[in-house]
């Protein structure tokens, strides 16, 4: 089972540390393709966190179902408006089952990358195919690895570089790991945390569709439904599983 690495002391500062992925120009394109996907289906979110996609999508009248490891995170999401539309289960989104036959299911923000191994990442394909009825939708929307920007013999990239914020990903290209350090002022001292993650390409996130009996129907290199291309430094991807 993955680790809980989004404890209270993670979770407190969260929205605060991730205040730009909480910009309405942000949270806005992704909520109208996955509200446009969804079609009025009820929606799965694995790694719902503190609710950023899926309370505006529970506003535009879409049933929600969370599931999410960590509890401190999840009592973010319950303490804001709208949070009792948001039904919410406590697990790891590889392999916990919720009641219900959903018509979409979205990881977004690299969170398919919090399952550090690929059998874990495997058995979350099957889990959400699992979930999906017929025609039913699985949108990821993740970074490609910059591996590319690594000088020979390097390990370690810059992500953001500031005053008061500082990140850093280190790459192990032998085993696809990673771990992201992130490194802030907080009323004037410095704190730091680091998250493990296991890197994933596009070519490889298809054939573990696949292996769930899903397709590939769509890739963009954005919410904004443009061309995905060998310059995109991200994806969103959408696989289905067939009809009846």
């Amino acid at each position: 089972m993955p680790v809980d690495c989004f404890t209270e002391r993670v979770a407190e500062r969260y929205d605060a540390s991730e205040a730009e992925m909480f910009a309405p120009a942000v949270v806005a394109p992704a909520v109208d393709v996955l509200a446009d996907l969804a079609a009025g289906r009820p929606v799965l979110e694995l790694g719902i966190g503190t609710g950023r996609i899926a309370l505006p999508l529970g506003e535009r009248g879409l049933r929600v179902h969370g599931i999410d490891l960590s509890p401190a995170m999840i009592t973010r999401l319950r303490a804001k408006p709208g949070a009792e539309r948001i039904r919410v289960t406590v697990g790891d989104f590889a392999r916990t089952r919720v009641p219900g036959i959903f018509g979409l299911a979205y990881l977004v923000f690299n969170t398919i990358m919090n399952l550090t191994t690929q059998d874990e990442q495997v058995a979350c394909f099957r889990n959400v195919a699992d979930h999906l009825g017929p025609g039913g939708l699985f949108v990821i929307e993740v970074g490609v690895p910059a591996l590319q920007r690594l000088p020979p013999g390097e390990t370690i990239r810059p992500f953001t570089v500031s005053a008061r914020k500082l990140g850093f990903d280190e790459y192990d290209v032998a085993t696809q790991r990673l771990v992201s350090h992130h490194y802030s002022l907080v009323d004037g001292q410095s704190d730091g945390f680091s998250i493990p993650f296991r890197y994933v390409w596009p070519a490889e996130l298809d054939l573990m569709a696949q292996l769930a009996g899903m397709k590939l129907r769509e890739r963009w290199s954005g919410w904004g439904r443009k061309a995905f291309t060998s310059d995109s430094t991200k994806h969103v991807s959408v696989w289905e599983k067939p009809g009846r």
